[in-house]
């Protein structure tokens, strides 16, 4: 479980694909021996297991592995070596729960169709799955690419954020450009109470 606040930008160093999937070493300021081997962390909102850990170098460093499931419903597939990612480790009896609940599963890629300025902070734009959007509500919440963001506005199959300057400082938002796919989960809440109001008898049969 995370809250969608980034507690470090890590450096995509090495990777290694093959037929089931990628391997990849993150650079990381996480102490190696904080990290048990087996921890989950989330990577631009998608939650991986650590398989090794390290220091090398002046470099701390873990590796994880994207299953081909994983390749095909997030934007790991398009990173590659030097990439920047959000880092998220998971919660601890007692943490605040400072943004929103947030589970590491990515239930849709959006892309960013419109970036501007305002004043300090930016506007994104973004165009996402249908099956998603219908979870995606004005003043809620979302996860993108692992940062908890409240939803601005909706229309149609497109929603907007505003990023403050203290999340530009502390992520990898600053990369991120016109076109580009993101990770998208929806507000578990959002997905479970629609649910609920799916499995509901028709009104009229209740009467």
């Amino acid at each position: 479980m995370f809250t969608g606040l980034v507690s470090d930008v890590g450096v995509l160093r090495k990777l290694r694909a093959g037929n089931d999937g990628r391997e990849m070493t993150i650079e990381t300021a996480y102490e190696p021996e904080s990290i048990p081997l087996g921890a989950s962390i989330t990577h631009d909102g998608v939650c991986l297991t650590v398989t090794d850990k390290g220091h090398e170098a002046g470099r701390n460093w873990f590796k994880v592995f994207a299953a081909l499931e994983t390749l095909a419903v997030t934007n790991v597939g398009d990173w590659r070596e030097g990439r920047r990612i959000n880092l998220e480790r998971s919660l601890k009896m007692g943490d605040e729960l400072g943004g929103h609940v947030v589970q590491g599963h990515v239930d849709a890629v959006a892309t960013l169709i419109a970036r501007e300025a305002t004043g300090d902070q930016l506007r994104l734009d973004f165009e996402a799955p249908a099956a998603a959007m219908r979870f995606v509500a004005k003043k809620g919440a979302v996860a993108l690419n692992g940062t908890s963001l409240t939803v601005n506005e909706v229309a149609g199959n497109t929603f907007s954020v505003h990023l403050i300057p203290h999340t530009l400082k502390v992520t990898n938002w600053g990369d991120v450009k016109l076109g580009d796919k993101v990770n998208l989960e929806v507000d578990p809440l959002a997905r479970y109470a629609a649910r609920l109001i799916e499995t509901l008898p028709d009104r009229d049969q209740r009467g």
